[in-house]
């Protein structure tokens, strides 16, 4: 009786089971609304986590959390959050609803006529929400509390319902008699000034720009003048919060920039000028501000002492005060020519000169023309004796200051003469000099360096990496000496994978200790403490657990504003595991006494991506964003092996039919162990057989556990929705021999999808592969070698290396001989040297083999690969008679930015698939093709 009964009982489970609904597939219609983490912040106290849910289109919402209680609270259409530095507030703006945005776009109304930001403000403790409709921008200081600033559309009076006391201040009435003129700003507004603890606030009208201290103590303000009100005036003021009074620093029509305060929030700077921006030229001055001080003086400008000869200060630069405040940075430029506006443009000719001798090449000085016009040069203001120090110049173009500004000592380092060689390597060499930031003297230090400079954080050591000798070397500041300081580390200290014709890269350093005293060096798995005096011997100071594991250790940042370590420092290590692909965090204590807490301490490592981790400055306590294949990224708080779910991201996902994520292991046909990422359906059938959709680029198992949500991607294969669609999809790891890119592909997709094949649950004659720019590359190569493949899709694919080996990067400007030489698409040698190579791998050359019918993307605004290797291989197929396709999207990159050409990608790449591999009816565009005469009436997706 009992086994009847529990065989009843089973039958039962059985039935009940096979009476669910099937869950849904995925469609194009689900990508508005699936959702994504967006930003995501703690409270310095630790309480509160602040979070915002983004749909892919459409109103989003800001979540607030309370790690007491457990409570959340919805914000609708909440973004661009802050949380006060006393964790008292949450500070925020409201968008307008999507589809009010929607409307006025399509009706295609003036920027100044569309739905306008809201903010709103929460105060923690008591929930209270207050909104204030129509604000252009808001800040609040970075350390200090209590105060906010927002910039409104419309006076304050009409754009918020103060709470308690309300005041208008105005600057010191010190107007100049030759103060006149309108401004040539027109983005003002009314500056609110409000003290968040009782809601009281002042105004400021006329208000282009403001910035606060990082105390908070003061604020800049730049006013601009009213053309229809005769008695306004330009000018800066500076704002104090103690007694809510505004100093006129500077006064005079004109334009300002670039404000800025020391730490202390109490010496201020800018620069400005009295020239109108319609004039031929603009010179600015550098103004300085202390306590004591009527208004600003001008500590700088063309004319001064120290400023070069036919220079002047450039408002390009940024300005910053050392940590002691003894010092302020700037930027000056040489002066350009004026313009001869007697020249009639139509009359003159529009001509490129390309010289040999040139630097870069045209393309690239184009491409950067508009940076090279703003390019400018370190200096320094010593507010205490009022000098001047040019610090670089076009001989010098790059100078790096220590972290704090306080040292004696700056980096200097430059490619000039060596930039030539960038067409064909990819990089330049690099000369090293030491300057003294108290006389500006230099002292070349390295000559022609292939690798890369920095300087310590007390600036003691200049630290640079040999990418040849593959080794660190120090070069002490004070004494001149240099020091090899890794030669005694055993392990390889730069990539052990790498795979392209060149020398491969430093895995990095993680950071300095304070005082200079040891710097932190990655291996490929561990960290080691390596004294830059080179006297010490490198020890490791995670123990050798990461090469014993194979788990990679990486240190985190967690506070932005520190610039070193200090002995007792609790880091936290990302992990991954390489063999399991297994993230997570491990702790360890710098210098501890206590070894245990000096060796590496698991928290938490699993089966999941663990992302943007943050810190509560004044508590235990982390953030982070959990995910999975299967689980949707989701924000988790508390201590880092304690965490608890606080969202619950696109519940949506439960009613489609999912899939799963695993690890899949063969053979190559040269006998190389590799492997790969096998996605399938969640449905899953062993006793059915399924097409199957080769995904590939370079490495991509890393990527195990992440999420790939059902998205209108910008080119990469939609992997959930073809798995949600019946499909399985395998992503291969791929290593490459120099010189047989396209030979190497083979051996492992081809080996890949052989071994595939003879599993019961794959359909081995519905197999098809997809891949974009390197990948599109090797699906156009491996369908000229071999029929195995039904169908392909290759986005901006090169079809003939001989023809792309000598183009242009339109991006970059860059030319792309270096990729075939020493990077991606290694071929280790020129084309002179080694034709038969790039033959060999250009698929162009073996186009009468092809029988798999092709669809290619090339875009005519690509900048990475030139869409004219797209058209090579689509005319050559046409002339051929094969089954080809070609996608043009007008003014498009190399992957898509526009949301509508990614959705009607995904389209046709569901179409072209399902018709090749499911054998689904042929769309239009794909059986008949679009005439031009009805782009953009006819989509062509219909079919018969």
């Amino acid at each position: 009786m009992r086994n009847m009964l529990l065989a009843f009982s089973l039958l039962g489970a059985s039935f009940a089971y096979a009476q669910q609904p099937a869950k849904k597939p995925l469609d194009h219609s689900v990508y508005d609304s699936w959702q994504s983490i967006g930003t995501k912040l703690i409270s310095n106290d630790g309480q509160w986590v602040v979070y915002t849910v983004t749909p892919q289109e459409g109103d989003g919402s800001l979540v607030i959390y309370d790690r007491k209680t457990g409570q959340s609270r919805t914000i609708p259409r909440g973004s661009s959050p802050v949380v006060t530095n006393d964790s008292r507030h949450v500070i925020f703006s409201i968008k307008p609803l999507f589809k009010d945005t929607r409307e006025a776009r399509i009706k295609k109304k003036k920027p100044a006529d569309m739905p306008k930001d809201s903010m709103g403000i929460v105060t923690l403790a008591s929930g209270d929400l207050q909104k204030f409709p129509g604000i252009k921008s808001f800040k609040t200081p970075a350390k200090g509390s209590g105060w906010l600033a927002y910039l409104a559309e419309k006076p304050a009076a009409d754009s918020a319902k103060a709470k308690g006391k309300t005041t208008t201040k105005t600057a010191d009435d010190d107007r100049a008699d030759d103060d006149k003129g309108g401004s040539d700003k027109n983005e003002n507004g009314t500056l609110v000034i409000r003290q968040l603890k009782d809601g009281s606030q002042d105004s400021v009208k006329n208000v282009a720009e403001y910035t606060f201290s990082k105390p908070g103590n003061n604020l800049l303000i730049e006013i601009t003048s009213e053309k229809k009100d005769s008695l306004s005036r330009s000018g800066v003021l500076l704002w104090h919060t103690a007694n809510r009074k505004a100093d006129t620093l500077s006064r005079g029509y004109g334009d300002y920039k670039q404000f800025a305060f020391d730490d202390k929030g109490e010496q201020a700077a800018y620069f400005g000028t009295r020239d109108s921006a319609k004039s031929l030229q603009q010179f600015y001055q550098l103004f300085f501000y202390k306590p004591g001080q009527d208004s600003a003086i001008t500590a700088a400008d063309k004319n001064s002492s120290g400023i070069p000869s036919r220079w002047s200060i450039s408002p390009n630069s940024l300005i910053w005060f050392s940590k002691d405040g003894q010092r302020l940075f700037f930027g000056t430029a040489p002066i350009l020519p004026v313009k001869d506006t007697s020249i009639v443009d139509f009359e003159v000719a529009k001509v490129d000169i390309w010289n040999y001798k040139d630097d870069y090449l045209q393309p690239m000085q184009l491409k950067n023309a508009d940076k090279e016009l703003k390019r400018n040069y370190a200096a320094v203001y010593y507010p205490g004796s009022k000098r001047i120090l040019q610090l670089g110049d076009q001989d010098l173009e790059n100078v790096v200051i220590p972290a704090e500004g306080n040292g004696r000592y700056a980096l200097g380092y430059t490619d000039k003469g060596d930039r030539i060689q960038l067409q064909w390597i990819g990089r330049t060499l690099k000369t090293g000099y030491l300057i003294n930031l108290e006389d500006g003297s230099r002292k070349k230090i390295k000559e022609k360096l292939d690798g890369g400079y920095s300087i310590s954080p007390n600036g003691q050591y200049i630290l640079w990496y040999d990418l040849v000798d593959k080794q660190y070397s120090t070069y002490h500041n004070a004494t001149g000496t240099i020091v090899n300081i890794t030669k005694n580390i055993p392990t390889q200290l730069s990539d052990e994978e790498d795979d392209h014709p060149d020398v491969p890269e430093p895995y990095g350093i993680a950071g300095w200790l304070n005082n200079d005293k040891f710097v932190y060096i990655y291996d490929r798995y561990d960290i080691w403490e390596v004294d830059p005096t080179g006297k010490t011997a490198p020890s490791m100071i995670t123990f050798g657990k990461g090469r014993q594991e194979k788990t990679r250790f990486r240190a985190l940042k967690l506070d932005e504003e520190q610039k070193f370590y200090n002995p007792g420092d609790l880091l936290v290590l990302s992990a991954f595991q390489d063999s399991s692909k297994y993230n997570g965090f491990y702790s360890l204590q710098l210098q501890a006494k206590n070894e245990k807490q000096r060796r590496p301490q698991q928290l938490v490592l699993g089966a999941n991506s663990y992302l943007d981790l943050l810190k509560a400055k004044d508590a235990n306590a982390y953030t982070y964003t959990r995910a999975s294949y299967t689980e949707s990224p989701n924000v988790y708080t508390g201590e880092l092996n304690k965490a608890v779910k606080i969202s619950h991201t696109n519940p949506q996902q439960q009613e489609y039919n999912w899939g799963s994520a695993s690890l899949y292991k063969w053979t190559t046909f040269t006998g190389k162990p590799s492997e790969g990422i096998l996605y399938k359906p969640e449905d899953f059938d062993p006793n059915k057989k399924y097409p199957v959709i080769f995904y590939f680029y370079e490495k991509l198992t890393d990527g195990l556990y992440s999420y790939q949500a059902p998205a209108p991607t910008p080119s990469r294969l939609n992997i959930s929705f073809f798995v949600s669609r019946g499909y399985l999809v395998f992503a291969p790891d791929i290593t490459y021999e120099n010189g047989y890119p396209g030979k190497s592909a083979y051996d492992y997709i081809v080996s890949a999808a052989e071994n595939l094949a003879k599993q019961p649950w794959v359909d081995g004659k519905n197999m098809g592969i997809q891949g974009q720019s390197w990948g599109g590359y090797q699906v156009a190569f491996l369908i000229t070698q071999t029929n195995l493949f039904k169908a392909a899709w290759a986005g901006a694919p090169v079809a003939n290396m001989t023809s792309a080996y000598g183009g242009i990067r339109w991006e970059s400007g860059m030319n792309r001989q270096f990729q075939y030489e020493h990077s991606q698409s290694r071929i280790g040698a020129t084309l002179w040297d080694k034709p038969e190579l790039y033959i060999q791998n250009s698929p162009l050359f073996n186009l009468p083999k092809v029988t798999t019918p092709i669809a290619i993307m090339a875009n005519d605004a690509d900048g990475a690969v030139p869409w004219y290797q797209g058209i090579e291989m689509f005319t050559g197929l046409r002339r051929l008679g094969k089954p080809v396709w070609l996608l043009n999207y007008n003014n498009e990159a190399h992957n898509l930015v526009q949301r509508q050409n990614r959705k009607d990608i995904q389209r046709r790449e569901q179409q072209f698939f399902d018709h090749f591999l499911k054998g689904a009816p042929a769309p239009q565009w794909l059986e008949s093709g679009v005439p031009a005469t009805e782009k953009g009436i006819n989509w062509g997706f219909d079919t018969k």
